[in-house]
């Protein structure tokens, strides 16, 4: 597998710290736009602590950017880029596999490839959909979906679209892990 962003390392902590010192935002300024408790910014700062991606989700809502935009430190401009090449970003509570495909500046579109494991659940803030609409392809495996109070099963080769921003969350319910794409748009 290609490599995977530390997210206990520097990087993502310079970036989060970088991004709120831009906007001249104090850690409580941050925990008030994220829901995220200061104490936690803190140690996530100052590499304490591995964020998870529900976390990540909430702080890159308040940037008002996307997760990718939040794990990467600029768009990438080539126009091939290999898979080998491609920043891949493991969540330290569920074990998920986020491989950026695509993301450019010049276009409002991202690429994603999830691996969900077996069991696993992550919840996504509606926050986090205030500025972009996804839809979300399965490739291998089974994938629930709760999108507020509406739940979607979807299996191999099955597509949900989102409809207005809502808590979610993505559920593997089966004993094998569910590999999806999501591509989404950037509507800012």
């Amino acid at each position: 597998m290609s490599n995977i962003i530390d997210d206990t390392g520097k990087q993502l902590a310079t970036r989060i710290s970088s991004e709120r010192k831009r906007r001249s935002w104090s850690l409580a300024d941050l925990a008030a736009r994220s829901g995220v408790s200061k104490a936690m910014l803190s140690k996530i700062e100052r590499r304490e602590v591995s964020p998870t991606a529900s976390v990540l989700l909430r702080i890159a809502a308040a940037f008002e950017v996307t997760l990718a935009e939040l794990l990467t430190d600029a768009p990438e401009e080539a126009r091939c880029r290999r898979a080998a090449d491609q920043p891949v970003w493991k969540d330290p509570a569920t074990d998920y596999l986020r491989r950026q495909i695509y993301l450019t500046a010049r276009l409002p579109l991202e690429l994603v490839e999830v691996v969900l494991p077996a069991g696993a659940d992550v919840s996504i803030p509606a926050s986090s959909y205030v500025f972009i609409r996804q839809v979300v392809w399965v490739i291998e495996g089974s994938l629930t979906i709760v999108e507020g109070d509406s739940e979607t099963k979807l299996g191999p080769g099955d597509r949900l679209e989102f409809g207005p921003p809502s808590d979610c969350a993505f559920h593997n319910e089966s004993r094998k892990p569910c590999r999806y794409l999501v591509a989404l748009i950037r509507q800012r």
